[in-house]
């Protein structure tokens, strides 16, 4: 009797590799570590949980708490730090943050109402709406998955006859599904998900950028003219729910923040 020439695997051994293979899309599927650490620490302050001027425990208790390197707490507190959620104080450890903050802050607004307030009538006009996977760009911008399905969306804001400002956005589909069904046609986006979408956060940039020849013509400005671009992003709960890039012609449009000192000075 001939024996087969291929060598054969103990079926104790083919389980063995089961499992473990099955233990690796468990594990895959986890969110890492220091995410899973920011969530929990951020839903017991938006929860009431933790108040403003709760001293959330220390990095070292953390460590033993999840059992996993200072690094790695050190890094979802320092997200949260960004965040506005908690107060590091030398020496004293990290406390939850007081709502109203002696701050710069930039609330987030309907554009619709910007240009009402200038006694303007206002108009919304969707350019271009795609519903496609996150590329590369995306999942950095936003810390998304792959293949995450995004809705990418250009749109014109309109103050009386001239345009007052280029909208782009992208909205993670996973965080807002019921965006896939949304048309846009005549709902800004960003007004749709005001009045939708619950946010936790907010980050934002400012910058003065020169109009490149796509932002000229949808703006009827001419290429190089100085803009204001304001970039956003929004999330709850850990997650992702908007990117948007506002860019308004530099001449039409100021960012105010009132603010106060912490430590008023007598006779100042």
């Amino acid at each position: 009797m001939t024996c087969p020439t291929g060598r054969l695997r103990p079926a104790s051994a083919e389980a063995t590799i089961s499992i473990d293979q099955e233990k690796t899309r468990t594990e895959a599927k986890e969110p890492p570590l220091h995410r899973r650490i920011l969530e929990e620490v951020e839903g017991k302050i938006l929860s009431g949980e933790w108040p403003p001027g709760h001293r959330i425990p220390f990095e070292h208790e953390l460590t033993e708490q999840y059992q996993c390197s200072r690094m790695t707490v050190n890094k979802a507190i320092t997200e949260l730090v960004k965040r506005g959620l908690i107060e590091r104080r030398r020496k004293s450890g990290s406390y939850v943050t007081h709502p109203h903050a002696q701050s710069a802050v930039l609330e987030i607004h309907d554009i619709r109402l910007e240009v009402e307030s200038l006694g303007l009538r206002y108009r919304y006009e969707k350019r271009t709406r795609l519903d496609r996977s996150a590329k590369a760009a995306d999942r950095r911008l936003m810390d998304l998955p792959e293949p995450a399905p995004l809705t990418e969306i250009s749109a014109l804001h309109f103050a009386g006859a001239q345009p007052f400002c280029l909208e782009d956005r992208l909205i993670n589909l996973v965080a807002v599904p019921e965006a896939a069904a949304e048309t846009f046609d005549d709902t800004a986006p960003g007004a749709w998900l005001i009045s939708r979408v619950p946010w936790s956060a907010a980050e934002h940039r400012i910058r003065a950028v020169g109009a490149d020849s796509r932002a000229a013509d949808l703006l009827a400005i001419a290429p190089g003219t100085a803009c204001l671009v304001v970039e956003r992003r929004t999330w709850s709960g850990g997650v992702y729910i908007t990117h948007v890039r506002l860019t308004y012609p530099g001449e039409k449009h100021e960012l105010v923040a009132e603010f106060a000192p912490s430590h008023p000075k007598q006779n100042a």
